[in-house]
């Protein structure tokens, strides 16, 4: 049977509420009717849900982003041999918790009898198992949906920064692009005409982002949606072969990076694996749930595969000179501007995309509380409002590498690598657990906690020292004048 505090939190103006979409649901809607009987693990009388093959390409979708892009340096933070050898075990620590997520939520949600749960809610389930922790279930909840909101947030800075660096790049070189690939031997694009600073574009962006987010309904990103994913798939196709082609030998590379640098590598890189928060609603939506963990078996070894491939050849390509993103060391050919133009494309996109779920969870409270009549100016009112402060972070934290980071190692340590070995313990607290799978739960925890505390603080560290570098470089400047 449900539980009382499961009923009680139902209610439409929950700010937390657990019904809320993701992306997954606008773009991807489920069939009508239960998703699956428990017992059987499949759906009533055969009805449409997502193809292997479908959710294959969601999940994939769901992890590759401008994470992606920023692997480079994380390895150079890293070092050559000790980077890719922590992406491997990052990858295979990142896809354990997901396998957990969805087995706990089996667990639970066959104990309270509903066809599925969310991740809020099987945290909240898992904590009513434990009876010291049952009077605080709806913390659990209301943590992980805070955790999704700031994640989901951090992903529209981190999109501002990546547009605003890479169009501007674009600009300031467009007087040199030429056709010819190979003329510039640096491997860097150079800054040739010096335009506005970059949180000025920021700006100019902004208009366009609005507008983008008020788009009543996802489905009719989708024809765009699918669009974005051909380009930035293209663009991924030259980034690799322009990499590969350019390598240079001997490599001389620090094969293990500095110890205070090793924590800016956990949170770049824990930040491009956290697809956890799209794991639950593709399963459900399956039409044969029980393949999903060949399919998350499948898309993450391509996931890791491109990570570890992507970051050790582009550090090996442009060594000490990488740059926060891959796309920002691509030359002044026309080819290449273009892969950033057209990544750059898929970005703005896929903005509408992750404001999706902190919007559709922050809003609909504030809209049950006015009246009818104020209902859509109210509406785009408060989309306005997040997409501005949005745009406002990133303009306080112009730093491409460091927001990611930031960003990775505050909200996606807390979803990707603490919170389902927990879930775990608490969900099968009943149960029993041997000693061994409690120990790898907490080691794995307090390896995400540690990343958590020291990635945001080593992040911190260098946004402050980087303001105060540029401030008195602007001093200088202004005395030499």
């Amino acid at each position: 049977m449900t539980s009382s505090s499961d009923v009680d939190t139902r209610g439409e103006g929950s700010l937390f509420s657990d019904h809320h979409p993701s992306e997954m649901d606008a773009l991807c809607p489920s069939p009508p009717g239960p998703s699956r009987p428990q017992r059987t693990y499949e759906r009533f009388g055969g009805r449409t849900g997502t193809s292997f093959c479908q959710t294959l390409i969601h999940l994939l979708k769901g992890n590759i982003g401008t994470g992606l892009l920023g692997l480079p340096l994380a390895v150079k933070n890293a070092g050559l041999v000790l980077g890719p050898i922590s992406l491997l075990c990052m990858g295979v620590i990142a896809v354990h918790c997901m396998r957990l997520l969805v087995l706990c939520s089996h667990h639970l949600s066959a104990k309270v009898n509903v066809p599925s749960l969310t991740y809020g809610e099987a945290v909240q389930h898992g904590m009513e198992n434990v009876p010291w922790l049952r009077r605080h279930s709806q913390w659990g909840k209301r943590t992980v949906n805070l955790f999704l909101i700031i994640t989901q947030l951090g992903f529209c800075c981190v999109y501002f920064v990546f547009l605003s660096d890479n169009v501007k790049q674009v600009v300031e070189a467009a007087n040199a692009t030429t056709f010819n690939c190979h003329v510039n031997y640096t491997n860097q694009t150079q800054v040739l005409v010096p335009s506005f600073d970059s949180r000025l574009y920021m700006l100019c962006f902004l208009p366009a982002v609005v507008l983008l987010v008020f788009t009543p309904n996802l489905k009719y990103l989708a024809p765009l949606s699918l669009v974005a994913n051909l380009v930035m798939t293209i663009s991924l196709v030259l980034i690799y072969f322009y990499s590969l082609m350019n390598i240079t030998y001997p490599i001389d590379l620090p094969k293990v990076g500095r110890a205070k640098d090793y924590p800016l590598f956990f949170g770049t890189a824990i930040f491009a694996f956290e697809g956890i928060g799209v794991v639950l609603p593709l399963e459900n939506k399956m039409q044969r749930p029980q393949s999903f963990p060949l399919v998350l078996y499948v898309g993450m070894g391509i996931v890791t595969f491109l990570y570890i491939s992507l970051g050790t050849i582009g550090y090996m390509c442009f060594g000490e000179s990488i740059g926060g993103s891959i796309t920002l060391n691509l030359p002044n050919c026309w080819t290449y501007q273009a892969v950033k133009l057209l990544y750059s494309f898929g970005i703005l996109i896929s903005f509408a995309l992750q404001f999706y779920v902190p919007a559709e969870i922050l809003i609909p409270p504030v809209l049950a509380r006015v009246s009818e009549r104020w209902e859509m100016a109210v509406n785009l009112l408060l989309r306005t409002a997040l997409v501005i402060f949005t745009c406002g972070l990133a303009i306080l934290i112009p730093e491409l590498d460091l927001v990611i980071s930031l960003v990775g190692s505050v909200s996606s340590s807390f979803l990707a690598l603490i919170f389902p070995p927990l879930l775990e313990l608490v969900a099968f607290h009943a149960e029993g657990l041997s000693p061994l799978v409690t120990i790898k739960n907490v080691v794995i925890s307090v390896v995400g906690l540690v990343g958590f505390l020291t990635g945001t603080y080593i992040a911190i560290v260098e946004i402050i020292a980087r303001n105060a570098l540029k401030h008195g470089d602007a001093s200088s400047s202004y005395l030499v004048q």
